[in-house]
């Protein structure tokens, strides 16, 4: 389907979306991916993940694409996050897979190896694909990685196949690679962080083997009617690191390769553009972040996007699906405050909502109690819960929360 040669002009939020291989979407809608430190001791998924998502499918979502589930439990981005591998008990991945997938909606599991962005509280020695540390004033809380040895690489490959193929099992209803933010598959991509001499370095061809061979693997162990996407970075928006010109040809790569639906993000948390850091006056006027660059995508590849960040009305989302150059409108934060938002802007093309500017009016306290995440697991939080958000819970409260929650030490970045 070339969304480039149809017209969309009568084109809206409600409408159904076939992918390649057959799979039907329900709308336009898509809940992109947030981090909901809802794993056990064990990494499983807690049944309030269950909860979540459901209520959000009730919600009216096409497509929901869960939090960051890492394939690797020696190699975690967060001390709570929740890992598919084969040690791990499918049971509740099964009852978070049906209850996601009530009311028609799609769950797709985000597969992701956080490289060398796991605190120092959490590892000595991260590995990555080369021993280059984070900057920006992160290397004060990450450490230097070691890097990767090619059977180290071969196994990582190995892992996502089998995350995903387990994942199927559980009847998800396809995955997502996080290609995106500085993680692994993005390390690799990026020339700044991927300076190896050998077949994974160097030219862009070797530097995107990485992210086509972990495809291929998966793609080998789900078969060809399983759908497979990926969060990819438009740019790293770093000196010297993945660039627009670059990301272009990873994006016509992976078509090729057959990959069913490409969501533009970009940015890293050196650099983080995917929260609007640093927005244009011209983009803040269209809401979403990244569709510039989706229009020029468009005109290479035939393959499904999905724009996420920035949007909040349904009149800007509807004028970005009628321009063609996105097929779905990727959703994250807004829907920590109103699940009921697809519903909403479905029912209504006046329906808009609003965020507001998170501060305890203290920048340093804000920047200590990580404010801009915090505040928000707290409302994934309340919803796992079946408590419905709070979109005027305190600032303060949820420092004081997070601190007799778990001490200083929930505190220490988690994330780069």
């Amino acid at each position: 389907m070339n969304t480039a040669t149809q017209d969309n002009s009568n084109l809206h939020l409600n409408a159904p979306f076939t992918l390649q291989n057959g799979t039907v979407i329900k709308n336009r809608l898509f809940k992109s991916a947030m981090s909901e430190q809802l794993g056990t001791q064990d990494h499983n998924p807690k049944p309030g993940l269950a909860t979540l998502y459901k209520t959000w499918a009730e919600g009216g979502l096409g497509l929901s694409i869960t939090g960051n589930i890492m394939i690797d439990r020696t190699a975690l981005g967060e001390p709570k996050n929740v890992v598919l591998d084969e040690k791990s008990n499918l049971e509740p991945f099964k009852r978070w897979a049906e209850a996601g997938t009530t009311n028609g909606s799609q769950l797709w599991t985000q597969l992701n190896h956080p490289g060398k962005q796991i605190p120092n509280f959490m590892t000595n020695e991260p590995l990555a694909p080369s021993a280059i540390a984070l900057e920006n004033g992160l290397e004060k809380g990450f450490n230097k990685p070691r890097a990767l040895t090619e059977i180290e690489i071969q196994n990582i490959i190995r892992k996502f196949s089998i995350s995903a193929e387990l994942a199927k099992k559980a009847e998800f209803s396809g995955v997502q690679i996080h290609g995106a933010h500085g993680y692994l598959v993005s390390q690799f991509l990026s020339p700044r962080h991927n300076q190896r001499d050998d077949q994974w370095g160097g030219s862009l061809e070797n530097r995107m083997r990485f992210v086509l061979e972990v495809y291929k693997a998966i793609r080998t162990k789900v078969g060809n009617d399983f759908p497979i996407g990926i969060k990819l970075n438009s740019a790293d928006f770093m000196r010297g690191g993945f660039s627009e010109e670059d990301s272009m040809e990873v994006v016509k790569a992976l078509s090729k390769a057959g990959i069913n639906l490409i969501e533009i993000s970009g940015g890293t948390y050196e650099s983080p553009s995917m929260v609007g850091h640093k927005v244009k006056p011209s983009t803040q006027k269209r809401e979403a972040y990244f569709l510039e660059y989706a229009e020029k995508v468009r005109k290479l590849i035939d393959t499904p996007l999905v724009v996420t960040g920035g949007f909040r009305s349904a009149e800007g989302m509807t004028m970005a699906l009628q321009s063609g150059a996105t097929d779905f409108i990727g959703l994250a934060r807004p829907l920590a405050i109103d699940p009921e938002l697809p519903n909403k802007l479905m029912a209504n093309e006046d329906h808009s909502i609003e965020l507001r500017p998170l501060t305890t009016g203290f920048k340093i306290i804000d920047k200590m109690a990580l404010l801009d995440i915090t505040w928000y697991e707290f409302q994934l939080a309340r919803m796992a819960n079946k408590k419905q958000p709070k979109p005027d819970m305190s600032e303060w409260g949820t420092f004081f929360k997070t601190l007799s929650g778990a001490g200083m030490y929930a505190f220490r970045k988690r994330r780069a």
